[in-house]
């Protein structure tokens, strides 16, 4: 079963939604490039999706700074602002691990059979080397089933977009990073604090985790 980034909602998606998900997606990994314009023809045909629902999500990808309309020039899909790194990081370094202790203190809550799921997967990937989309896409799917096993709908919102705007930093230099491996396996530990419900492993892991990602991006810009 290949891994996707979506998948942590509970409820049947609107054709608004599922055009959110596949774009958002596509332009978290730059499978749409910074800068190109979006052709809201050809991406209806492609998401088989009507115009109204497609400008719906793009309305929601404006908010999440991942596209930027301009009067009488159209939509295009933002740039990447590596500058933003220490604000990013910044952020993500008091939250993130918050959501880890949240979502330990609950076991998982809702989400433990998701978290079950995604450490039994990475068991059976076992130590072999991961490509970098398959990397990237595993450290987004992970921190985005913890922060639904938060509890915290706020929390998880905001998280999720901080995170978002990381994996396009992320993108950017991943080819330059040679710890991909290594970084995506202290997920294992991670996964296994939240379920055992060690709230302060759980929560210092996973600031280890998105302070070591600073320091990796740092060392090849």
């Amino acid at each position: 079963m290949p891994l996707t980034t979506t998948g942590t909602q509970s409820h049947p998606l609107s054709l608004a939604d599922q055009a959110f998900l596949q774009l958002q997606d596509r332009l978290i990994f730059l499978d749409i490039p910074p800068g190109m314009p979006l052709n809201e023809a050809r991406l209806a045909q492609e998401l088989h999706v009507g115009r109204t629902p497609l400008r719906e999500a793009i309305k929601r990808l404006e908010s999440e700074h991942l596209v930027v309309t301009y009067p009488r020039r159209g939509t295009f899909a933002t740039t990447v602002d590596i500058t933003a790194l220490s604000e990013i990081s910044q952020v993500r370094e008091v939250l993130e691990p918050l959501a880890a202790r949240l979502a330990a203190e609950r076991r998982g809550g809702g989400a433990r059979p998701q978290l079950e799921e995604l450490r039994e997967r990475m068991a059976a990937q076992g130590s072999g080397p991961l490509g970098r989309d398959e990397a990237l896409r595993w450290d987004i799917r992970i921190h985005r089933a913890i922060y639904l096993a938060s509890g915290n709908s706020h929390l998880q919102v905001t998280l999720e977009r901080y995170s978002n705007l990381a994996t396009r930093i992320w993108c950017v230099v991943a080819d330059r990073l040679p710890e991909l491996q290594e970084h995506i396996s202290v997920h294992d530990a991670l996964l296994t604090a939240v379920l055992e419900g060690d709230a302060e492993q759980a929560g210092t892991i996973m600031f280890h985790h998105v302070r070591d990602f600073e320091t990796h991006i740092r060392q090849v810009l």
